[in-house]
């Protein structure tokens, strides 16, 4: 961390812009600003998340790794032309995604957020990455990105789906399945 902030406030921002890490200035509402805000906001999820499980559960350290790619991430759109995000890190999260499914058994219907908080929790954390995609998809179409950060971001939510399965079965609780028969009023 190049400058230490030892004061929060600058002011700089009251005009609606923000600094980039690169030192240019960009409108709060600019695309780019909305993909660093939703790698933060996936992390915070992630966090909480974290705090739902039981102390030394094996997937804190993934998800402790997941946070920092993803704050690694926001860095990344942060300073446009910038590639932290690489291929090795979407062979990590396939292969973890592949660990953990290989134990379950395959979908035949399709699965409601919940089961037990942690699964909910999860699932949350899958939802925001999804929009988090969607944003940096929106960025791609107006400015050149990597595009490993958006394969990173599909392949995140698919082992959040995969851990939330996971998380549903664990300790006697089970996924919640959809009922067709029962959306109806």
């Amino acid at each position: 961390m190049g400058n230490r902030l030892s004061k929060i406030y600058t002011r700089t921002g009251d005009d609606g812009s923000t600094g980039l890490a690169d030192g240019n200035r960009i409108a709060k509402n600019a695309q780019r600003v909305e993909a660093m805000g939703m790698a933060d906001e996936l992390n915070c999820h992630i966090g909480v998340l974290i705090e739902t499980l039981p102390a030394g559960d094996s997937l804190i350290e993934t998800f402790r790794r997941i946070q920092h790619h993803l704050f690694d991430l926001g860095g990344e759109f942060a300073i446009p032309g910038s590639k932290v995000i690489s291929d090795d890190h979407i062979d990590w999260l396939e292969q973890t995604l592949d660990e953990h499914n290989a134990g379950l058994p395959p979908l035949k219907n399709f699965i409601l957020p919940g089961g037990c908080p942690a699964a909910a929790q999860c699932h949350l954390a899958r939802a925001v990455c999804r929009r988090a995609e969607r944003v940096v998809v929106a960025l791609g179409h107006e400015d050149s990105i990597n595009t490993a950060s958006r394969h990173y971001l599909n392949r995140l939510s698919d082992l959040m789906f995969v851990i939330a399965r996971v998380l549903a079965r664990r300790d006697g609780s089970q996924e919640i399945l959809w009922e067709q028969k029962k959306s109806g009023l």
